[in-house]
């Protein structure tokens, strides 16, 4: 999660009037950082995991499983157990925002030697047994991305029914307040977002046609006329922030040696973002319901989603300053090396003074309007003691709107007085259930950026083919069926980052000839003629390095997953649940998902992650059996 101050948080009118105050500050804080920073070079890579659970209790005898609200003091265990007993305790816990979620990362980030990829998986493990030994009976954690009965009456533990009358945080049809984590930063979000919206958020997800789906599929809201409007036919209908942010993802963040190899990073990882979401795709149930997509991030984008009527073009600017064509939470709008200069191609709306004060500061073009987009968002929490800062030697004003900025990637400058270096953030990756999975993705990530450096690589398109291309990601079953944009010659661009300073030597070709339509398996696993392929050059790359056999083996176990998710071969999480749900016998193939069908799936997916079953559909061969303790539910089916 993002800055977590403490103190005293004001309210929507109070922070709004101290907006220009954060924005003009942050902007100060930025240039500190900025000129102190700009010419630090030669920092060693390091690098980091952030996985995010779900705390859930099972009721065996009646079938049931329901959300744990007791983030808080699980976390409040494992970090006094943990990193508060000795500094350098392998993993670290922190705060997410539903009360029963937590996330946690490795204690110390990992650093550039091969070996490092075989501790990745351990760690993972070393999470999941410290988080559980500190349950109670029937309580299990889960790396699920959206739990399937999320808003239905009853989903929490203890049971509270949510509150749609004005003085709750988030005035939910389905979702309670007491699902929020109790730290002020979450409700404080919750409420400012929907008093500067102006309306509760609205998210609509296309529900899945089976062949007893009612058509047109209509829920009715007795007595509530702003649920009736905002709902839309063969949708399924969600209200509040916590049907987005209440879903785990898993996500990297990457150290660079300097702040241009920064940038040619966030650049060339921006066009994988929409193939690694659909690779990852583990998200197809919302509200009870069977949805026609298969990733979260649209649900997210919406859940925050905080533009008011003018900013979305509904009516004529005159309270507010911008039209702003996307959420606060979706993909980038600018890439910042130059060598992706001729490919921004989305009308990119920024606060002109801002660009025109970093300008003068020194900022070039790129990294100016970069800062100028992110600063046309006003501050959506802000805590009384945090309004009068030292900007020399902090940072909280910068990070109000930097961290409340949810991009596919975050471009990160290093906090100030610190020996952290420049830093990217790759987001899109929804989470998985098992350890061995979300090490996969990860380790693909990262040797994929190594990848990228050491052969200077070049996978930049047109931003706006990128956008297409995640609208096409969050599709059902896109991993098969979708087509993707992707650059057909990443070797040409081979000279965009050819010295510390980021100068390119912009190729020349046409951009619609640099491109094509490509599957996921071409793109992953190549195609002869086509595109060499992302795994055959990862493969490529580890032939020529110095690798022990053990972290060998694991690498190409963790490749061969990607591979054969890629390929059809195994299932991505999202498909094998919509199969588990098809095939449950309870299942009347009306897109409804009941509490005994909810309870069959979290089982399963418990016993998979704690290795207590097999499942070749989803893991095939190259899953490792590693026994441990595991979870505290026993057998539950």
């Amino acid at each position: 999660m993002g800055l977590l101050s403490q103190g005293s948080p004001l309210s929507w009118e109070e922070t709004k009037r101290h907006a220009d105050h954060v924005r003009r500050h942050g902007i100060l804080q930025f240039l500190h950082i900025y000129h102190a920073v700009k010419d630090r070079h030669k920092d060693v890579l390091k690098w980091g995991d952030e996985v995010e659970y779900m705390l859930v209790s099972f009721d065996h005898e009646n079938k049931k499983v329901q959300l744990v609200l007791s983030g808080e003091e699980v976390l409040e265990t494992l970090q006094e157990k943990g990193e508060r007993t000795n500094p350098n305790h392998p993993t670290l816990w922190r705060p997410e925002y539903g009360s029963y979620m937590i996330e946690g990362t490795p204690g110390q980030p990992y650093g550039g030697t091969m070996s490092e990829f075989n501790t990745v998986e351990d760690n993972m493990r070393k999470r999941r047994e410290e988080a559980t030994s500190v349950l109670k009976k029937n309580q299990a954690l889960c790396t699920i991305t959206s739990f399937p009965r999320l808003g239905c009456p009853g989903f929490t533990l203890p049971e509270f029914k949510p509150n749609p009358v004005e003085g709750g945080a988030s005035k939910s049809l389905f979702f309670p307040d007491e699902a929020i984590n109790k730290h002020p930063r979450f409700s404080t979000l919750t409420r400012n977002i929907r008093h500067r919206r102006g309306e509760k958020v609205v998210i609509n997800v296309p529900i899945f046609k089976d062949k007893n789906t009612p058509s047109p599929f209509i829920e009715t809201f007795p007595g509530d006329d702003e649920a009736a409007k905002a709902s839309k036919p063969d949708h399924i209908y969600m209200d509040a922030m916590g049907f987005g942010m209440g879903n785990c993802c898993l996500q990297v963040t990457f150290q660079a040696c300097s702040i241009a190899e920064a940038r040619y990073l966030y650049d060339q990882l921006a066009t994988i973002c929409p193939i690694v979401m659909a690779l990852s795709a583990a998200s197809p149930f919302y509200r009870g319901y069977v949805s026609d997509i298969d990733c979260r991030w649209g649900v997210i984008s919406a859940s925050v989603d905080d533009r008011t009527r003018e900013e979305r073009g509904l009516e004529p600017l005159k309270n507010n300053n911008y039209r702003i064509s996307k959420s606060r939470y979706d993909s980038i709008d600018s890439y910042l090396s130059e060598c992706g200069e001729k490919y921004n191609d989305i009308d990119l709306t920024i606060d002109k003074e801002i660009y025109k004060q970093l300008l003068q500061e020194g900022i070039d073009h790129l990294l100016a309007q970069h800062v100028a987009h992110l600063f046309i968002r006003d501050p959506l929490t802000l805590f009384a003691e945090k309004i009068h800062l030292d900007d020399a030697n902090e940072s909280d004003h910068f990070e109000n709107i930097q961290s409340t900025n949810w991009q596919t990637m975050r471009f990160k400058p290093p906090p100030p007085n610190s020996d952290i270096g420049w830093r990217v953030e790759f987001r899109p990756m929804e989470v998985q259930l098992t350890d061995f999975e979300n090490s996969a993705y990860v380790v693909f990530v990262v040797l994929l950026t190594r990848v990228i450096l050491s052969y200077k690589l070049d996978f930049l398109i047109p931003l706006s083919k990128v956008d297409e291309n995640m609208k096409v990601a969050q599709k059902r079953d896109a991993v098969l069926q979708g087509m993707f944009y992707f650059r057909k010659d990443i070797c040409k661009g081979g000279n965009a980052m050819v010295d510390g300073r980021g100068k390119a030597q912009p190729s020349t070709e046409p951009a619609a000839e640099e491109y094509a339509l490509m599957s996921i398996d071409t793109i992953i696993n190549g195609k002869e003629g086509v595109f060499p392929g992302l795994i055959p050059i990862l493969n490529s790359y580890l032939e020529n390095m110095e690798v022990d056999v053990d972290t060998r083996c694991s690498i190409l176990n963790y490749l061969k997953l990607i591979k054969k998710r890629a390929s059809g071969e195994l299932m991505t999480v999202a498909r094998w649940m919509r199969e588990f749900i098809a095939n449950h016998p309870d299942y009347k193939h009306d897109s409804v998902i009941t509490d005994q069908m909810n309870y069959s799936l979290i089982s399963k997916c418990n016993q998979i992650a704690n290795e207590l079953c097999e499942c070749p559909e989803l893991l095939g061969p190259a899953f490792r059996k590693v026994k441990y303790s595991g979870s505290k539910t026993g057998s539950s089916n």
